[in-house]
């Protein structure tokens, strides 16, 4: 089977923590192409995620670099195991791949912490607050580049529909809910939208009042990603040039720190839904 042109954000990751853990245990290339009976040049493309590789040569390969941490080689093996095709997969081709890579995250997440200062969180936009939103982006976007934009911010959305979906905790700040994209009909249909979404038991809406003042990772926009066992966490940073993703143990730390910051100054879940209703009133 030829190489992949173009894996996905998950496949790298499984690529790269199969690199992490040979280079870990002092082992060649040709050392795991022997164990699995490829050629060498196989072994970069699997740790690229160039290539697949199934759940049991993941198991070879972990047991043979003395790997004893069995939570995340079964969820390493899970990971590969995973073939099919998701939802985002359709979009291929006409967006930007990080868009396919964050509904991929999301998909695959046991729990997803969000705190943003000046937007509200992609999954919990409303169809006209994301075409608001796509609207003001420069260059500007022609109208069929904005509609299939959209189209996938909305189906973003299935993830917390599904039965059993990953706990959403959001915290966003007071200006991300008075920035009145799409004018101020269109900011209080968010604002509504915000307070039914809290009212469902795996979401969590936390808001920072401007009287908070000051607090760490207030100029970044995070979202933190759970996986299945925490090596396997990612950490997802907005840029103007598509999103940033970091799984490296220090920064995980750093932004497992960061979003309770935020929470430690953010409102009550009570004292948050009271507050956004007062702003929607406003409007």
């Amino acid at each position: 089977m030829a190489p992949r042109s173009a894996p996905t954000a998950r496949q790298r990751r499984l690529g790269l923590e199969l690199r992490k853990m040979r280079v870990a245990a002092g082992m060649t290339t040709e050392y795991a192409a022997g164990l699995l009976g490829v050629p060498r040049t196989n072994v970069p493309n699997m740790e690229s995620g160039r290539s697949g590789i199934s759940p049991e040569r993941v198991r070879t390969l972990a047991g043979n670099y003395g790997c004893t941490d069995h939570t995340l080689v079964d969820a390493l093996a899970a990971m590969a195991a995973d073939r099919g095709k998701g939802w985002w997969e359709a979009y291929r081709g006409q967006l930007p791949e990080g868009f396919l890579d964050i509904a991929e995250m999301e998909w695959h997440a046991t729990r997803i912490r969000i705190a943003l200062s000046v937007h509200v969180p992609g999954i919990l936009q409303t169809e006209e607050h994301a075409r608001a939103v796509f609207a003001a982006v420069i260059p500007p976007l022609a109208p069929e580049e904005i509609d299939v934009r959209v189209a996938q911010r909305m189906d973003r959305h299935q993830v917390l529909d599904r039965p059993e979906p990953p706990e959403l905790d959001v915290i966003v700040h007071e200006a991300a809910l008075r920035m009145e994209f799409g004018g101020s009909v269109v900011a209080r249909r968010q604002l509504e939208h915000l307070l039914l979404m809290s009212e469902r038991e795996a979401v969590t809406l936390r808001i920072i009042p401007f009287k908070a003042g000051g607090f760490p990772g207030a100029g970044q926009s995070v979202v933190y990603a759970e996986a299945a066992v925490p090596p396997l966490d990612t950490v997802e940073l907005d840029s103007t040039h598509g999103p940033e993703f970091i799984d490296a143990e220090p920064q995980l730390d750093k932004y497992r720190a960061v979003l309770s910051a935020a929470e430690a100054v953010a409102l009550t879940p009570s004292a948050s839904r009271d507050f956004v209703h007062a702003l929607a009133a406003d409007l």
